[in-house]
């Protein structure tokens, strides 16, 4: 038992930045139907925003221009396809690409079912090989901010090949405001069935902060009668000041800002940041 705790210790200890927790989390058998349950819950944001929210975003993009009938766009963390959806339905030709086969298998039989002609493709963003293929490049609700900047520049670099000449790509992050607001949760629970796994486990939940760098993790160390696994979720805040100049080194400019995907103008005091940057080359 000695053992046990002072493992535990260990893993409850800051781990150095952007330190990997399991591997399998997308993909995890149990995960993924507890993510995919969570995306399509209309009465929550914690997978995806609300059928409301996702509306606005897509009414937006079209009013705005930036998404037109006939663009070819490439949707990133497509998910079981609800902006996809929302898209195809007004004529855009969309790609979607996420790391969950159960929600790409969603998101398929969605589209079949809806007569609508979907390209949905199982691949890490990170190995992507696309060309100069599409107008418009979408990754909504902050997935850019689960990546450390290596990981984020090299991202980046393979969205503006992706990207047509003059393509564009629209985004949103979380700036500091945000997790400010949330703050730090410490807390442990048992479930006797849930979220993680479907039968009884614990979960201890920890928040780390590390202001120097905007950057917050969310830590899960999960065990059941199976053992024992540590989960992080890594977020790295942005501000406009932080950001262009990462957007700029990668082949983009700025051409737009709000506070928010639904338009709302910016005030650079809001929870999240959204742009639309050009491909400059």
């Amino acid at each position: 038992m000695k053992e046990l705790v002072d493992y535990i210790a260990r893993l409850c200890r800051k781990p150095p930045l952007f330190e990997p927790g399991e591997p399998r989390f997308w993909d995890d058998p149990h995960i993924s139907k507890s993510m995919l349950k969570a995306h399509l819950d209309p009465s929550h944001d914690a997978a995806s925003r609300r059928p409301e929210i996702i509306d606005a975003t897509i009414d937006h993009l079209f009013a705005s221009g930036f998404l037109r009938e006939g663009l070819r766009v490439l949707d990133l963390g497509c998910g079981p396809g609800l902006y996809a959806e929302r898209m195809a339905r007004r004529g855009a030709r969309v790609v979607g690409v996420d790391t969950s086969e159960r929600s790409l298998d969603y998101a398929r039989n969605s589209a079949a079912q809806a007569g609508l002609d979907i390209d949905y493709r199982h691949m890490n963003f990170l190995d992507m090989d696309f060309e100069h293929e599409f107008d418009v490049a979408i990754q909504i609700y902050g997935e850019l901010c689960v990546f450390s900047n290596e990981m984020r520049d090299k991202l980046l670099r393979a969205v503006c090949r992706a990207l047509k000449a003059g393509g564009v790509f629209i985004f949103d992050v979380t700036t500091r405001t945000l997790r400010t607001k949330k703050g730090i949760s410490n807390r442990w629970y048992l479930s006797d069935g849930g979220f993680w796994r479907p039968g009884r486990h614990l979960v201890l939940e920890q928040g780390y902060d590390y202001p120097e760098k905007d950057v917050w993790l969310d830590q899960y160390i999960v065990i059941d009668e199976m053992g024992l696994k540590v989960y992080r979720n890594w977020y790295h805040d942005y501000s406009m000041e932080t950001l262009e100049p990462v957007l700029k080194a990668a082949g983009f400019v700025v051409e737009k800002v709000w506070d928010d995907l639904t338009g709302t103008p910016y005030t650079g005091a809001g929870d999240w940041l959204a742009v639309a940057a050009r491909r400059t080359g």
